[in-house]
């Protein structure tokens, strides 16, 4: 209701009582409006603050909310950080505990380069070395990129931390005037508002699914390690058993032929004594020979002084020659298988010479298959990552 104009009362010689009395009910009608304006701001002051505290109240209601999910996005990060943390040491150890298999891999194939030369050929072990170097080269590879990939992995979660931590503590601050504004009993009038309510919803959203996608990589990345730590340590113990086996297939190859050698050292040592043997009764032989055509050419000496008319070819002189010649025959004969027994046992000499320079070679690498390299491989153990 609107207040009229009031008009004063025109100029006369004296009071108009009419007049006066109009004025009067009229300031009488203009104090009644008066009275109503007053009571109709009061209440609608009174409906704006209840409007104000209620919405102060929903909005109070909404940052609590809101905060409760940040909190539980920030508990989930921070064990995800936590676990992550304790991933990447475990990828660390596994890195540093390839270091020592690998360095005793490479001192094995060190050692067996010390065989004789007629005994470096890629053999079995050989080959098993190499592809156990290859493997824990290979997995250690891996667990470097592993390491980077967690390492970014957890500074990604460390900044989607941040961030909830920023929103909560700004969510914190924002409710702390809210719940000031809901208890004063004046209004104040409101300052310009930085964002919209929307914009104020999707900040938190936006960091709150930052925080739930990093989860999800860290979830993701943590089982993609787990199952590789476990498919790389099956395939370092599995090529470690591999190698060890090949070392005891080698050794085994490595006694049965030394063995086999050993026994025809024996047999050849053996032979040699009995060829020695024989040509000693071979040369008793040509000296007992010797002297029986000694005694017939002595008696055909002798013959010859007999008197001219006397010396013809008597079947005793018959004999006689007879005899020189086959005694000559044996003699030479025998001689022959002197020579040859002698060159047999040259031969076999030979022959053992060679068999015991291999059983020495066979010692050589037995010893560094069968004690020097197991000695430094005895000491690692592939625990599981």
């Amino acid at each position: 209701m609107s207040v009229r104009d009031q008009r004063g009362p025109p100029q006369s010689e004296g009071p108009n009582l009419g007049k006066i009395e109009d004025m009067r009910n009229h300031s009488a009608v203009f104090r009644g409006e008066c009275t109503r304006l007053i009571l109709e701001t009061d209440k609608a002051c009174r409906r704006m603050q209840d409007d104000d505290s209620k919405r102060l109240g929903q909005r109070v209601r909404d940052i609590q909310f809101l905060k409760k999910e940040l909190e539980v996005k920030l508990d989930e990060i921070n064990v995800e950080i936590d676990i992550l943390i304790a991933l990447q040491s475990r990828v660390v150890k596994a890195l540093e505990s390839c270091k020592e298999p690998l360095r005793v891999t490479l001192l094995c194939l060190e050692e067996r380069m010390k065989r004789p030369p007629s005994e470096r050929l890629r053999d079995g072990v050989d080959r098993e070395l190499l592809k156990e170097r290859e493997v824990i080269d290979g997995v250690a590879s891996l667990l470097q990129r592993l390491l980077e990939q967690i390492t970014e992995q957890i500074r990604l979660n460390r900044s989607a931390k941040y961030q909830l931590e920023q929103d909560l503590k700004e969510k914190y601050e924002a409710q702390c005037i809210d719940n000031s504004c809901a208890l004063m009993t004046t209004h104040s009038i409101k300052d310009h508002l930085a964002v919209t309510p929307t914009q104020w919803e999707t900040i938190s959203d936006i960091n709150i699914a930052k925080a739930e996608q990093q989860k999800t990589n860290s979830l993701s990345l943590r089982a993609f390690v787990e199952s590789l730590l476990e498919q790389m340590t099956a395939d370092v113990q599995k090529q470690a058993q591999a190698t060890i086996a090949a070392f005891q297939l080698n050794v085994q190859e490595i006694k049965s032929a030394k063995s086999q050698m050993e026994d025809q050292l024996g047999k050849i040592l053996s032979e040699i004594a009995s060829q020695q043997r024989i040509s000693e009764d071979l040369k008793v032989a040509i000296t007992e020979k010797g002297r029986f055509l000694s005694l017939a050419q002595a008696r055909l000496d002798l013959r010859e002084r007999r008197p001219v008319k006397e010396q013809c070819h008597d079947p005793a002189q018959t004999q006689l020659l007879t005899e020189v010649q086959q005694l000559t025959a044996h003699i030479n004969k025998l001689r022959e298988a002197v020579a040859q027994s002698e060159e047999e046992q040259r031969a076999m000499v030979r022959c053992q010479i060679d068999l015991e320079e291999i059983i020495q070679v066979k010692v050589t690498c037995l010893y560094i298959d069968e004690v020097t390299c197991p000695q430094h491989k005895e000491p690692i153990f592939i625990h599981n990552f």
